[in-house]
């Protein structure tokens, strides 16, 4: 089963929210006269929205969502916002029917899709969390559809459906042409499956991401998933290096009672 842990190494699912504070929304009486100037307005109140809701300010994407309804209020965009601003808030019901709202309005609005995945997923809904990832997977034309595919792997994990779990974060490796955490994933779920061979091959290029971006550290649960690895090669030295890292870095994580279990079963 998937956990959530920080690349650091993040195995979470993703909303991919763009921060877009680059101007203002300045009004006037004629701005509506022409069908473009009103499409415009819309879009640059849901951008604002969205920037807003990445900061954690609510009130002021609140407000700018509640422009963009005025001016459409089927809005797809609009409304998948609204969503997570009601989700943020609590409002599990009033969240869920923005969202369905949104994807009534435009089957079509990926993004929305992605929005509603998620929530369902936090709700622990999995199988209709899946769903709507499988919908949005199929999308070609989303710029973050490895994100997609990640977040689907992650779903078909909690489900227990290594197999399918497997080929999304495949999907996921290619599409994102290798970033650390979909490496960590398909490395773990490998692992899973006892395929140490495959597991061994993205592994390694996981620690070579790590040893050359100052930026990555391992995490507890990248740290024992190399631990599995390399307890299945008999690679003594690579074990005790992992498992010391593991040992002074995370001794109150889950990871290292696992590992801590793991060694004292050979004895």
């Amino acid at each position: 089963m998937a956990k959530d842990v920080t690349v650091k190494l993040v195995s979470t699912v993703v909303l991919v929210i763009g921060v877009m504070l680059s101007g203002c929304v300045t009004t006037t009486d004629s701005r509506f006269s022409r069908e473009a100037d009103r499409q415009k307005a819309l879009n640059n109140y849901v951008q604002l929205a969205t920037a807003y809701i990445g900061q954690g300010n609510l009130d002021r994407a609140r407000d700018h969502l509640e422009r963009a309804l005025e001016i459409d209020s089927r809005s797809a965009p609009a409304l998948a916002a609204r969503g997570l601003v009601l989700s943020a808030e609590g409002e599990e019901s009033l969240a869920e029917k923005s969202f369905r709202d949104a994807i009534a309005s435009d089957g079509d609005y990926t993004r929305g899709r992605v929005y509603y995945g998620a929530f369902l997923y936090s709700l622990k809904r999995f199988e209709e969390a899946r769903d709507q990832f499988r919908i949005a997977s199929r999308d070609t034309e989303y710029k973050d559809r490895g994100a997609v595919f990640y977040n689907l792997g992650l779903t078909e994990e909690r489900l227990g459906s290594l197999e399918s779990a497997e080929a999304a974060y495949r999907r996921a490796v290619e599409l994102t042409r290798g970033e650390a955490r979909t490496l960590l994933s398909l490395s773990r779920v490998l692992v899973e499956q006892d395929n140490f061979s495959q597991a061994s091959r993205y592994y390694s290029r996981l620690q070579t991401m790590i040893q050359r971006n100052t930026r990555l550290t391992h995490s507890p649960e990248s740290l024992y998933t190399g631990i599995r690895i390399a307890r299945h090669f008999q690679d003594r030295d690579q074990e005790a290096s992992l498992a010391l890292l593991l040992r002074n870095e995370y001794p109150e994580s889950v990871e290292y009672q696992q590992y801590k279990v793991l060694i004292a079963n050979d004895r």
